[in-house]
């Protein structure tokens, strides 16, 4: 079998013909009102949106750039990220910061809520600045498209927040399937154990605590009282908000196989579970993509489960710290982010993963970094993370939708199901329109 490339392999080269001019050690911003020729090894400009908890990661992560601004909704969540800059300037609506900061900044870092990606993303890449956001990159499939399609016209820098991407156990598993060891894969089963979802809903409103600006943490969402369930991590598991456990781990899990396997959209997808709730995501569900062959692979069907998936229990496989199972010709891999297991170990005992083939990163952030300076693309850019988020979020539209389309990712339309079609976008509360 034919090593399939890094599916950016040729979308960097194709970028590197095309965006900013990269000279002998220098860079051009390509932000509005900031042109101007920089070493490599100058510090970017940077702007941070929700800098509590995985904000607050990221945070950490960039603090060697230059951070001009930060803005959170939340007065205490985001706190120490306030007290670790002082001389950044402090923002609660990142409208206001644009407004203000425009001029003076390259490139955003957004870790909002799911619900609150796709306006901030927006407003930057109209400005012209690099992204760096967090999985699974918007709140509805319409708006992942949009953000895909609007960094790739404007040849923007993005990197999606699916930081695993580097990890050697990752790259363990995408070499070993890549090089054929198991032969044809048609089939790959990957899952996220638990039963998070579902939560109670509130019988009464609570008062919002002094530290949080609501209305703004709301943003474009349906206007509701605020309780503790939604705010600050449950709304994860509130359709209006977030997009389940689902969308929190599939484009971390994904990631391996639509690497190893080259995988872009799907062009059918079916779900199954429990009766969907309209406000709340579930404790456990499963859905199932199929992509078409493309070479050098045939076709393959992907399955996703929010629970164990019943093919390790068919095939007496022990799960734990493992998250995805190929099932090739010539034998199966078990594999997650830190371990692998080859299948038949007798068949396969001396088989070594060769990751000479593939890319080599400076670091998931670095990454990103070079990029905004006019080096390759991030691994996880839009072109490449894109597709994979949309695929997450489709998962989601199924299983609400009460079962499977045709996916026509063309022009964005479900065949077979007209109740899906229904849930690709949201609809955004008046004085958020796009």
């Amino acid at each position: 079998m034919t090593s399939i490339k890094h599916m950016n392999t040729i979308k960097r080269r194709d970028f590197l013909k095309t965006t900013a001019a990269v000279g002998a050690g220098y860079w051009i911003s390509t932000s509005p009102g900031r042109a101007r020729c920089q070493s490599p090894n100058e510090k970017l400009d940077l702007a941070v949106i929700g800098i509590g908890g995985q904000g607050g990661t990221n945070l950490r992560n960039v603090a060697k750039q230059n951070i001009v601004a930060l803005c959170d909704v939340d007065e205490t969540r985001g706190g120490k990220g306030f007290e670790q800059f002082p001389n950044a300037k402090r923002f609660h609506d990142f409208r206001k910061l644009f407004d203000d900061v425009e001029k003076q900044i390259d490139a955003v870092v957004i870790s909002t809520p799911d619900h609150t990606h796709f306006h901030p993303t927006y407003w930057a890449f109209e400005r012209g600045k690099h992204v760096y956001l967090e999985k699974p990159l918007a709140h509805s499939v319409w708006a992942v498209r949009k953000l895909t399609e609007m960094a790739r016209e404007k040849k923007l820098a993005t990197q999606l927040g699916v930081q695993r991407h580097v990890l050697n156990g990752i790259r363990n598993a995408v070499a070993l399937v890549q090089s054929g060891v198991i032969g044809t894969v048609k089939e790959c089963h990957a899952w996220i154990s638990g039963d998070r979802g579902m939560p109670p809903i509130p019988s009464e409103p609570q008062p919002v605590p002094p530290r949080l600006n609501w209305d703004l943490w709301l943003g474009p969402a349906r206007k509701r009282p605020y309780h503790e369930t939604y705010c600050p991590y449950g709304w994860r598991f509130w359709w209006d908000f977030g997009t389940g456990e689902t969308g929190n781990w599939g484009c971390h899990i994904l990631d391996i196989p639509f690497w190893a396997l080259g995988l872009n959209y799907p062009t059918h997808v079916d779900a199954s579970g429990p009766e969907p709730h309209a406000e709340t995501t579930p404790k456990q569900m499963t859905t199932s993509f199929k992509f078409p062959a493309e070479r050098p692979r045939g076709p393959v069907t992907l399955h996703w489960y929010h629970g164990t998936p019943p093919i390790l229990s068919q095939l007496k496989l022990e799960g734990r710290n493992m998250n995805n199972l190929f099932i090739g010709s010539e034998g199966m891999l078990l594999c997650g982010f830190g371990a692998y297991k080859l299948l038949p170990e007798e068949k396969h005992k001396d088989v070594q993963p060769d990751q000479s083939k593939l890319y080599t990163s400076p670091g998931f952030y670095n990454e990103w970094f070079n990029a905004c300076k006019g080096s390759e693309p991030a691994s996880c850019n839009f072109d490449y993370s894109g597709p994979m988020a949309e695929t997450v979020l489709l998962g989601n539209v199924a299983y609400r939708a009460g079962g499977g389309f045709d996916w026509d990712h063309e022009n964005l339309k479900a065949s077979g199901n007209e109740k899906a079609n229904g849930l690709l976008r949201d609809e955004f509360h008046k004085g958020w329109e796009i």
